[in-house]
């Protein structure tokens, strides 16, 4: 095949976003006498966490959010940690909640992203989000997947009847992706380890959300003609390079329309965190 897919431009399409952000807090501001709050926590070091709490840091600065930094120790306690989202939770200049993973081996992840507000839930992952967003009225969306919906839109994708496979299903991404989806109107398989014909699934598929977290797990003779491929998947090849979970080269000349690794869902995934804490301030306000 001769043809290329369209590139789907993720930091464009973050950068309005963004804009509408901008506008919205300087708004909310003037209106309330104070700027939308947002509290990052981090626990640990952990280096790739550190590059993207920073970059959520620096978002918040150039939109006009309040950041406020909670950077703990690695050995920081069960007891002390809830405390803190305690605090957090009654603190009315503080509209969102962001508490980055992986927490340290010790701490009981979904204790934790429990324990937060709803309201403060930024991140769309408390179960009470997700129940709402699984009953077709959704509140705080998870940013990843809500970024793939904003990005197809801002192309003019209609998804309303297509055949989606979605490859991964972490509470992170793939369910709360493929729950996007039905809301979209499209018929969706999800696959994951127990799936027997991966090939299969995609190859039927018109819309592929890959997130397994695997380099090049996604073949690109998989892919069905004319398809548009979101690649969630950030992964760091032999060589050093930032590569997705779909194997982009092949998938390129076969796909109707394909996001880049990087450029394409991470920076939505930022976007949309914000987009989501100015919804929130809304809210409470």
């Amino acid at each position: 095949m001769s043809r290329t897919a369209t590139l789907l431009d993720g930091k464009a399409v973050a950068a309005k976003v963004r804009g509408e952000v901008k506008t919205r807090a300087a708004a909310f501001t003037t209106k309330h006498g104070r700027a939308p709050g947002l509290a990052v926590v981090q626990v640990g070091s952990d280096p790739a966490s550190s590059v993207y709490v920073r970059n959520k840091r620096k978002a918040c600065d150039e939109t006009g959010i309040r950041s406020f930094a909670h950077d703990l120790p690695s050995t920081v306690g069960r007891a002390e940690l809830l405390g803190l989202v305690a605090k957090l939770n009654a603190d009315d200049a503080v509209d969102g909640i962001l508490m980055q993973l992986p927490l340290p081996a010790g701490l009981d992840a979904n204790e934790i992203m429990d324990a937060i507000d709803p309201r403060k839930d930024v991140d769309g992952f408390h179960p009470h989000n997700t129940g709402l967003l699984a009953q077709k009225r959704p509140r705080l969306r998870p940013c990843t997947p809500y970024g793939v919906i904003r990005l197809a839109a801002e192309y003019g994708m209609k998804l309303r009847g297509l055949r989606a496979t979605v490859v991964g299903a972490s509470n992170i991404v793939g369910r709360p992706m493929a729950l996007e989806l039905l809301l979209a109107g499209c018929t969706v398989t999800v696959c994951h380890t127990g799936t027997r014909d991966l090939a299969a699934e995609v190859e039927r598929a018109e819309l592929v959300v890959a997130a397994v977290g695997r380099p090049g797990m996604v073949r690109g003779e998989w892919i069905r003609p004319g398809a548009a491929v979101f690649d969630v998947g950030i992964n760091r090849s032999d060589s050093g390079k930032l590569v997705g979970d779909v194997d982009f080269e092949a998938a390129l000349p076969r796909a109707g329309a394909i996001t880049p690794v990087p450029g394409g869902i991470g920076p939505m995934t930022i976007a949309m965190l914000l987009s989501n804490t100015l919804d929130a301030a809304e809210a409470r306000a």
